[in-house]
Formats: C-alpha cells, sequence, structure tokens
C-alpha cells in the first residue's frame, strides 16, 4: 500500500473580488482545471484561448480567442469584461517574432519585447507579465486560484523508488538547484546518478522522447526502469508564471523513455489529473514522488 500524501500546505485564496477572473490560455488542460476550480470558489472566469496554442474545448465557457500579438485588444476586451485579476495558464512555445500577428499597441511596445527575447524563458515570461501589471491588471498564480492542482508531499500510486532512485533524484535536485538562477530548465532525467539529458526549448515531452531514442539507437546503455525524470522550479522564478507540470502525457513519454519513475516538488508543481496520472502510472509500474521543497533534505 502507498503512504497516504501530504498535501502542500495550499496558499491563501488572494483572488476573492466578485470581478470576472481573466485566464490566458495555451495548450493542455490546465486552463480548464484552473477555471472550474475558480468556479467552485464562486468567482466567475472568462477565457482567453491563445489562437495556435490552445486545444481545449472551450464551448461550455465563457470566453473570447487572442493571438500573442494582440495585446492591445487583449487588454480591451478584458476591461470590457469588467476583469482586473489575470492568470496566464498552459503550454505555448516562444514565437518567432516574424510570426507574430501585431495590432498597434504591442506595435508601440516592441523595443520592449524584443530586449524580452533576448533573455530566457523565465525573463521572457516575467517581462510579460510586468506588462500586464503597469496596463492595471493584477497578474495571479494558477495555484492560487486552485491550489487542488498542486503537487503533494509523498508517494502517489502504488509503485515506491528504491535505493538507486533516491540516489538519482538526489542527483537530479542538486543539478536543478544550480541549473535554475541560470534560467536553462525545469527538468531533467538522471540515470545511476548521471545527468543524460535536460530540458531546455524543446519542453518534457521532447526532452523524454530524445532519452528514448538515445536508448533505442545504443547512447544510452542501461537497463529498463533505470533513471528519474525530476521536475522543480527555477530558484527565484515568478509561481504566478509557468510552473512547472505533470501530466498523463509526461507519465508516458517516461515510460517510452525506460524510466523507473517521476519526482517533482511538492508544493511547486501543478498535476492535471491526478487520479488519471496515478491509475497510468500503476499500471505501468511507474512511481510518482513529489519532494519537499530545497536543495536537498526529506525525499
Amino acid at each position: 500500500m502507498a503512504p497516504n500524501p501530504t498535501p502542500p500546505e495550499a496558499p491563501s485564496r488572494v483572488v476573492e473580488s466578485a470581478a470576472p477572473l481573466a485566464i490566458i490560455c495555451g495548450g493542455g488542460t490546465f486552463p480548464l482545471a484552473v477555471a472550474e476550480g475558480a468556479r467552485r470558489a464562486g468567482r466567475p472566469v472568462v477565457l482567453f484561448p491563445v489562437r495556435g496554442f490552445a486545444d481545449a474545448d472551450f464551448a461550455a465557457w465563457r470566453h473570447e480567442w487572442v493571438s500573442l500579438g494582440g495585446f492591445g485588444f487583449l487588454k480591451r476586451e478584458m476591461r470590457r469584461r469588467g476583469c482586473r485579476d489575470v492568470v496566464f495558464i498552459g503550454n505555448v512555445l516562444r514565437p518567432r517574432i516574424r510570426d507574430l500577428r501585431l495590432d498597434w499597441t504591442t506595435l508601440r511596445l516592441m523595443p520592449r519585447v524584443l530586449r524580452l527575447f533576448r533573455g530566457g524563458d523565465d525573463f521572457l515570461l516575467t517581462g510579460l507579465g510586468r506588462l500586464m501589471e503597469e496596463s492595471g491588471f493584477r497578474l495571479v498564480g494558477a495555484h492560487e486560484v486552485a491550489p487542488e492542482i498542486l503537487m503533494p508531499a509523498g508517494q502517489l500510486g502504488a509503485v515506491a523508488p528504491d535505493a538507486a532512485a533516491r540516489a538519482d533524484i538526489a542527483r537530479g535536485r542538486e543539478a536543478l538547484a544550480v541549473m535554475g538562477p541560470l534560467d536553462i530548465g525545469q527538468g531533467l532525467v538522471v540515470m545511476n546518478r548521471h545527468v543524460v539529458a535536460v530540458e531546455a526549448a524543446e519542453g518534457t515531452d521532447l526532452m523524454l522522447a530524445r532519452v528514448s531514442e538515445l536508448r533505442s539507437n545504443g547512447r544510452v546503455k542501461m537497463p529498463a526502469r533505470c533513471g528519474v525524470l525530476v521536475k522543480r522550479p527555477k530558484a527565484g522564478q515568478d509561481r504566478r508564471i509557468d510552473l512547472p507540470s505533470l501530466g498523463a502525457r509526461t507519465v508516458e513519454g517516461a515510460v517510452r523513455a525506460g524510466l523507473a519513475g517521476i519526482a517533482v516538488e511538492a508544493g511547486g508543481v501543478i498535476v492535471a489529473d491526478g487520479a488519471e496520472l496515478i491509475r497510468r502510472a500503476d499500471e505501468a509500474g511507474l512511481f510518482i514522488l513529489g519532494f519537499e521543497p530545497g536543495d536537498g533534505g526529506s525525499l
């Protein structure tokens, strides 16, 4: 039997206004999970799915499609609908500047936007959040709206990590603590205490696909059920934007990569559909572990 996971201390709900909450939606199911959490808390929401990235079914929700380069349109629509608080949630790949369809408001901001694109993802997203706040909106973390989506501490499911996996987790945490201040990534794969892959611009899913390929072409010579995906937020990261996530697709990628399990920071990673995640992990014999925050300490 797996131990009961201990939920992380839930952040205080800072969004108690009756004004609608604006949710800017990228890809995946997290935008709807946050919207459901807000609705359960009695908060009206308006969803703003981003064209080319958002792929959920928004038919049952008040929504307005927006483009990445349409900052002026987005601001006008949020104000027209009475929104003051805004959440960014979902997958959005860094676009090329020439692919953006810019409105006049965005064009006037282009010198500043171009400077943001010269940094890493955290630098870019933090800068975009600052632009939103300077326009009179309050940036709110998805975990503040729906704290139930945060990863709890402890073992999820029926499978436990062995001693080798725990050593890999410790090495992964050490490496991420060094990488975070450099704005490199939020995840990596460790096998036999050796970092074999680091998440960069491609994201977690493609990193895991790369590990699978490394196994198949013999560049990584490790037995099956060896290695751990480790994820945590970057040091100093604004947690209102771009918290690392864990979903059923991550489990499938870890299985294809031949890993033993997944370990993520409790309270620092958001989880989509936890029951389905655990079911798939148990079926595959994969462990899921939430470790305590910090650069070391208890697993």
